[in-house]
């Protein structure tokens, strides 16, 4: 009752799975994952038993720490969103069966997916998921991976080296992809893309 909703989205992820994330509205960020609110559902019929408003929260983060069940969770796992909004997904319940995702739980997930795959169209939020020093092959895997597409390699390389302020070369080179050496580059200064990062239509 007495807790903002951003710290208590915060405060209940890192309890129920041990992720820290922080409220960019707080005075205070700190460090962890970025999180944001999302929606507020509140349908009269979304949960039978009784009414119930659920203000959903979107955490982002380049790296996962194995989850960890606590307070009112008896388990926690992370799973693909592939695997839950897929033909006939769901999560694998502890008798291995599959079992979809409750009340409209399905549809929440598809608006955090959603919201994810927009962002990094207009922000540069892709490359907290790269190394520091990473290059446009990295990058434009996050990219595909989000967005569920496969990109044209010259067009994304000439896209996002042509953004101002997106990309800084680091002066580098690497061959940790194998083939010729590759160019390093670092997150710029800009946070927001102009012009943005369209998706391809599918």
């Amino acid at each position: 009752a007495d807790e903002d909703l951003g710290a208590a989205a915060a405060r209940e992820l890192v309890e129920e799975t041990g992720l820290c994330a922080h409220d960019p509205t707080a005075p205070a960020a700190g460090n962890g994952a970025h999180l944001e609110q999302l929606a507020t559902y509140g349908d009269p019929g979304r949960d039978p038993r009784m009414r119930v408003v659920s203000v959903a929260h979107l955490a982002l983060a380049p790296d996962l720490p194995a989850p960890r069940a606590g307070g009112d969770a008896n388990s926690a796992r992370w799973a693909s969103v592939g695997d839950l909004l897929g033909p006939g997904g769901g999560f694998v319940r502890e008798d291995e069966q599959t079992a979809p995702l409750a009340f409209d739980h399905a549809r929440i997930l598809e608006d955090g997916v959603e919201r994810a795959r927009s962002k990094i169209e207009y922000s540069s939020l892709a490359t907290a998921f790269c190394p520091p020093e990473f290059t446009v092959g990295e990058l434009r895997r996050v990219y595909e991976a989000v967005w569920g597409v496969v990109l044209d390699p010259r067009n994304f390389h000439r896209k996002v080296t042509g953004t101002p302020g997106f990309l800084v070369p680091s002066g580098g080179t690497t061959t940790r992809q194998g083939g010729r050496p590759a160019q390093l580059f670092r997150a710029g200064a800009a946070t927001v893309l102009n012009p943005p990062m369209l998706r391809p239509e599918v």
